[in-house]
């Protein structure tokens, strides 16, 4: 019978697989250099030549560490947030009554300010774990998650999980909601009328949270709470201290490709793999400045 190291050889192997094909979707397909490099040798070059007598150099200036961007500050677009349709006015006096996350989805599943309610089969809110220090916002359901009434559950959830999955994560790290709670007939993309008048109730959602990083999948979550400029693909990657009514400070927050996207264009997930690299590091550089707890 096999033992537990076979089980657990048997394991190791299977996270090895699923890493390697992870790495190959995310088009890490090739090796950095076409020679082995033997670092025991290079190690003794170094040792070498630290003993070896040094040569007068002339004074040369250090050079400069490269520098990470500075976020940029930026505030909720005002098409948005302060649309005067008589829905998002609705949806505002609705979201400021609700001072928890189960006042929250309740307002939400009471507001019949959307026209989308009354084709969608679910409203979709959230999943995941409201403690998490990582907030990721969607677009809209599609029809798996309008069947199901949760959001990432088709195929582009099962490819988020497997992102989040390459960077330690899964979905008791995480929040993930959309800017949309209700599926868009033929997953057409969602109407400015509709992303104000859903938007307040993103933004009460995020101030209760409190995350500390936020992820914005896709075009449409960047325009709900991003300035109008450029589409997602200009915009993810880069970072910006988001203002939230209600939070004391900005949120870190960071544009991404959607997952469904990259489902339809594959060889973007280079570009997706270097953001996951990112958040992963600006969550750790956070988590780290944290103060012990008592």
């Amino acid at each position: 019978m096999p033992d537990e190291h076979d089980g657990q050889a048997a394991q190791a192997h299977g996270d090895a697989l699923v890493l390697l094909r992870w790495y190959i979707e995310m088009g890490a397909d090739e090796a950095i250099g076409y020679e082995p490099v033997d670092r025991f040798a290079i190690g003794a070059a170094a040792v070498a030549a630290t003993n070896a007598p040094a040569a007068p150099q002339p004074a040369a200036r250090p050079p400069r560490r490269p520098t990470a961007p500075r976020p940029v500050a930026t505030s909720l677009p005002a098409a948005f947030a302060e649309s005067p349709g008589e829905a998002a006015q609705s949806a505002r006096l609705s979201a400021a009554r609700a001072d928890s996350i189960v006042a929250l989805e309740a307002a939400i599943a009471a507001f019949e300010g959307c026209a989308l309610k009354q084709t969608a089969t679910n409203t979709v809110v959230a999943d995941g774990n409201p403690a998490a220090p990582l907030m990721i916002i969607g677009e809209a359901p599609g029809a798996d998650e309008d069947r199901i009434g949760r959001p990432f559950v088709g195929r582009a959830g099962q490819l988020l999980d497997r992102m989040l999955a390459a960077i330690g994560l899964d979905r008791t790290g995480v929040l993930i909601t959309n800017a949309i709670y209700w599926r868009p007939p033929g997953n057409r993309t969602p109407t400015s009328d509709e992303i104000a008048a859903c938007l307040p109730f993103v933004l009460c959602h995020i101030a209760l949270v409190q995350p500390k990083v936020l992820v914005l999948a896709g075009g449409t979550a960047a325009r709900a709470l991003l300035p109008p400029g450029p589409g997602i693909t200009r915009l993810r990657g880069r970072w910006f201290d988001l203002a939230i009514p209600g939070l004391d400070r900005p949120v870190p927050t960071l544009p991404m490709f959607h997952p469904s996207f990259l489902l339809r264009a594959p060889e973007r997930k280079r570009e997706a793999w270097r953001d996951l690299l990112a958040l992963r590091a600006r969550l750790d550089e956070l988590l780290r400045s944290e103060p012990p707890p008592c």
